[in-house]
């Protein structure tokens, strides 16, 4: 299980915002990708989802290019962007039920309920979202990880983001979890976090490094 970026170069108007950045990450390994506001970590994400295209270069999935294999890679990857991705005219647990159904990995109202229970949002799971608080409305989101533990690769913008601690070290098991299981993730974030897989890379976009 390879997920492989090939020179890949983002162009927003006339500005470029990088250029041949490549990498590759394997089955329980993860990558952190930094940068300075403007520096494109939210356009790399949405290329590797398929979601943006690259000006140049390729996004990888087992060696093929991922426009190629389109509703296939889809159910192979969860996408949790900064803005949450939650509707706020839908109740918190058919917010998971849609975005499932989306993605190509359906689960019921008995499933999701329980993820949001997990996390601490039971009584929230009959509420619309538009009445959640911010970090609730966050936690609706990664609800949908508790159900994606068989989703291979998890890419995840800004996850911890209006977290409390204790939901902070929560999603930092359910990270080490999927790692554990051989999962990949890709994310960005501001804190430092710890993650346990067998091998965390950093991709810097200002210097176009990796280590």
């Amino acid at each position: 299980m390879t997920l492989r970026a090939d020179q890949l170069t983002c162009v927003r108007g006339e500005r470029q915002l990088f250029s041949d950045i490549g990498f590759e990450i394997n089955a329980g390994e993860a990558l952190r990708v930094v940068g300075t506001n403007g520096s494109g970590k939210t356009s790399l994400l949405r290329m590797l989802c398929g979601l943006a295209q690259p000006a140049d270069g390729e996004v990888l999935w087992h060696g093929r290019n991922i426009r190629a294999l389109r509703d296939e890679y889809c159910r192979n990857l969860i996408y949790l962007g900064h803005a949450h991705g939650v509707k706020d005219d839908l109740l918190a647990w058919e917010n998971i039920v849609v975005a499932s159904a989306l993605s190509g990995n359906p689960v019921d109202r008995a499933a999701a309920s329980e993820a949001l229970e997990q996390l601490g949002l039971g009584r929230a799971a009959e509420l619309p979202t538009r009445a959640l608080s911010q970090g609730q409305r966050k936690r609706v989101a990664l609800a949908r990880l508790r159900l994606g533990m068989a989703t291979p690769l998890w890419i995840l913008d800004e996850p911890f983001t209006a977290l409390d601690q204790s939901a902070v070290n929560e999603l930092c098991g359910t990270l080490n979890a999927h790692l554990a299981g051989g999962g990949m993730v890709i994310y960005t974030t501001h804190q430092e976090i710890d993650l346990s897989a067998r091998r965390v890379l950093r991709l810097d976009l200002n210097r176009a490094t990796l280590c």
